[in-house]
């Protein structure tokens, strides 16, 4: 009987060999717009009041562990490339999770790649950019074809002809993911192909040739045959691409079918292996006579584009946020459930630092991302016109390049278990830096604020007016304002400096939005570690005297 005790005994103690205790849990079904105070005053102060009970509806959705648990599932399982069928027909299809077109259709049922056009009105952009931020922050592949369908009307305006054939299904609030004919279709999205194997960023490079079906120009059908080295989502329905004609390189709207009914000869002939973007297809192409229609003026291709372009900075900037606050949140719910050395993470000094730091950079990118959403709204205006010319490179670039470091320094709060691969973290951090890469990499958009400020002198003066709302009530913000102004009087070697100079505006608008905007804990945290000549770019070294409590208590998402 003693015997029999002690097996049991013995048997007991193998299966339970300790309680299980002091460890975090999901951070999922929290609203995830309610629990972003920083967000919601944003979405107050740039004019779209009128979208919060909206918003705090989309925030329910995007916070909910059935729907988090969809950004995992469209990355698990990646896009599969399908260049036949079985009866050797060219198909080139690809093949996706059903948790990607479940993404997919949440933001086209919401409008996130239409509605400032179907429904244009004070604060559209904003609204747009708040429900972006938060559908992003569950999973960020599916919103490369979202942001390049929004951002391809512009541009298809320019040829109101095209535009009123494919404007109506391109705005729809329709998700069809079939390879079928747009005739076929309700809704469409819109891809882009500019990047070529021996160009890169210098589009002038580009060798595809477009040759005039009849009579060619604006409106005209085109054939075009070259090689595109980087094409995201090619199951998009129609694409914008950039093709030379005797009058120099032309933009071209190219659909995946003919009018007849036939497949038009854009044949893709790989997926691109990223280490980030993952759910996202990424293609290389051959144009093999694919027909196309000119888009705009002939030999003013780049300048078209660019109508597309400025739009995918802006979400460029909007995503890259939306990562830091996904990361942020994370760090801030784990280290408010561990504790360690005898005190919840949260509460210990040095975490707090780091923490706080973490969350002033988000409210920050936020915040710049948020304003420039209502200069999108108000381009009716000079100023504001003038700001989006100028402040959509500056906040590309230096938004974007601050992501990753961003996302290591929150893993790094986590701890091992950041690491692992069941943790959201590691696709958190593979995703940092395309942002910062696609839509022009970091030298391309300094160029571009340049390039901006010797075409357009104007946008200087917009910009440093719009730093004057703060003036005389920061002292090391107007101190910072001071130098910068010396900086843009000194003319030498200015390409050569021009990271510095354009990372110097960032800090100065962003401390000066929050400066007029958050409390002043925040504003004057982000001044005395950004703005003092002795900060430091380290997260967790801000300076004495910043209260830490109140900074992680505003960001910290609360579940429950």
């Amino acid at each position: 009987m003693n015997a029999l005790n002690d097996t049991a005994l013995h048997t007991r103690y193998l299966a339970d060999t300790h309680q299980v205790e002091n460890v975090s849990c999901e951070l999922a079904g929290y609203n995830m717009y309610a629990q972003d105070t920083a967000l919601r005053e944003a979405v107050q102060r740039e004019g779209a009041a009128w979208a919060d009970a909206d918003l705090q509806r989309f925030g329910e959705l995007t916070g909910s562990a059935e729907y988090l648990e969809q950004g995992t599932l469209a990355n698990k399982h990646l896009p599969e490339l399908e260049t036949h069928d079985r009866f050797g027909n060219r198909t080139d299809r690809v093949l996706f999770h059903p948790a990607y077109h479940r993404c997919m259709g949440t933001a086209i049922e919401h409008g996130l790649h239409s509605s400032p056009w179907t429904a244009p009105q004070a604060g559209a952009h904003v609204a747009r950019a708040a429900g972006n931020y938060l559908h992003t922050q569950v999973e960020a592949g599916h919103g490369c074809p979202i942001t390049m369908t929004f951002a391809a009307v512009p541009t298809l305006r320019l040829q109101p002809d095209l535009a009123a054939l494919w404007e109506p299904k391109i705005t729809a609030r329709v998700y069809d993911p079939r390879n079928v004919p747009m005739e076929q279709k309700q809704g469409v999205t819109i891809g882009m192909a500019m990047t070529e194997k021996q160009g890169g960023s210098d589009v002038q490079a580009n060798t595809t040739r477009a040759y005039p079906v009849g009579q060619g120009g604006p409106g005209q059908a085109y054939e075009l045959v070259g090689h595109k080295y980087f094409v995201s989502a090619p199951m998009c329905d129609a694409f914008l691409v950039l093709a030379h004609t005797d009058k120099g390189l032309s933009c071209f709207l190219l659909p995946r079918w003919r009018p007849d009914g036939s497949k038009n000869p854009l044949q893709v002939l790989r997926l691109k292996k990223k280490m980030g973007n993952a759910s996202n297809a990424s293609s290389e192409t051959e144009l093999r006579g694919a027909l196309a229609w000119m888009v705009g003026e002939e030999g003013r291709g780049v300048r078209n584009i660019l109508e597309m372009v400025a739009m995918t900075r802006f979400d460029c900037m909007v995503g890259s946020s939306a990562g830091m606050r996904m990361a942020l949140s994370q760090a801030l719910h784990h280290c408010a459930h561990r504790s360690a050395f005898g005190a919840r993470l949260n509460q210990q000094p040095l975490m707090q630092n780091v923490l706080a730091d973490l969350a002033l950079e988000s409210e920050a990118a936020m915040t710049l991302s948020m304003r420039m959403a209502r200069a999108l709204d108000q381009r009716n205006n000079h100023h504001e016109d003038l700001l989006v010319r100028l402040v959509t490179a500056v906040g590309k670039y230096w938004i974007c390049k601050r992501t990753p470091g961003h996302a290591y320094e929150a893993m790094e709060c986590i701890g091992g278990s950041g690491v692992m691969e069941d943790s959201m973290f590691p696709r958190l951090y593979r995703e940092a830096p395309v942002n910062a890469i696609w839509e022009g990499s970091g030298n391309i958009q300094c160029l571009d604020v340049l390039r901006a400020m010797a075409k357009t002198p104007e946008v200087v003066d917009a910009f440093f007016a719009e730093l004057r709302h703060t003036q005389g009530q920061n002292r090391l913000l107007d101190q910072h304002v001071r130098d910068l102004g010396k900086e843009f009087a000194d003319t030498t070697d200015l390409q050569y400096r021009a990271r510095h100079v354009v990372e110097r505006m960032a800090l100065a608008l962003q401390a000066s939005l929050l400066v007029r905007g958050a409390p002043a804990f925040v504003a004057d945290a982000f001044c005395a570690s950004r703005l003092a000549p002795e900060g430091s770019f380290h997260y967790g070294a801000l300076p004495r005297g910043v209260d830490v409590a109140a900074i992680i208590e505003r960001a910290t998402p609360l579940v429950g």
